[in-house]
């Protein structure tokens, strides 16, 4: 589904209201969600800040449905577990637009993000990242507003919970957790419009086997990248 532009006249907003938005948006795949959302829809060329108590469980059952969606490909950076790709296959995600790329120190993570982001075929990019200051996090956010402006695409940062209090320039932090019936629980920290005082409620339809890390790993159609090496130079974690 290709990302919608809300008409300028819509852009101005006032902060009593929920921002219809400049910027385009891909629907979420869950409509109480999107009508949480700004514009509708998670943001296109713009971080979006993901917390949680514990990496590597809800996040397929959460983005699965806009992923499927974008175009070009989907890169995660740092993830906590190889992704059961016969099963996101399964669920409409190809399995060779899927590229990994492994970093274990946080600057490395941050640095290929920013690599991704200068690619004219990446649609979406999932980072997680146990440790990021303020001006990493807005240099992150400066790389999604200058990624492809024909189809800027969706940009994903993993946080733990604990990161919820400290600033963030991210436009949108959401809370992602679990709740009673199998169902996502997610509270909407930050946004362009007033505060939302009760969490939005989802129950996701997805199989299983990507609620739990896969213990087979099929490899990748095509070339996925599953390493990058970044200049050795010294820098900062």
């Amino acid at each position: 589904m290709p990302a919608r532009a809300v008409p300028f006249l819509d852009s101005v907003w006032r902060a009593s209201e929920l921002s219809a938005g400049g910027a385009p948006t891909v629907a979420s795949g869950h409509a109480a969600l999107d009508a949480a959302l700004p514009g509708g829809g998670w943001p296109c060329g713009s971080l979006t800040e993901l917390l949680q108590t514990q990496a590597g469980v809800h996040e397929w059952r959460l983005l699965l449905p806009a992923l499927r969606t974008v175009p070009g490909a989907v890169v995660l950076v740092a993830s906590p577990h190889l992704p059961n790709m016969p099963a996101l296959a399964s669920m409409g995600l190809p399995m060779a637009s899927v590229l990994l790329v492994h970093a274990s120190r946080p600057a490395d993570r941050l640095w290929a993000a920013e690599q991704a982001l200068r690619c004219r075929d990446v649609g979406a990019l999932l980072v997680w990242l146990d440790q990021a200051r303020s001006e990493q996090l807005r240099r992150l956010q400066m790389a999604a507003q200058s990624a492809n402006q024909n189809q800027a695409p969706l940009v994903f940062a993993f946080r733990p919970l604990g990161a919820q209090h400290e600033s963030s320039p991210a436009p949108l932090r959401i809370r992602l957790g679990s709740a009673p019936g199998h169902r996502l629980e997610l509270g909407v920290l930050k946004r362009r419009g007033p505060s939302l005082d009760r969490p939005v409620l989802l129950l996701p339809a997805l199989p299983p086997a990507l609620v739990k890390p896969a213990r087979i790993f099929t490899p990748l159609v095509g070339t996925p990248l599953h390493a990058v090496d970044r200049p050795r130079t010294p820098s900062a974690a």
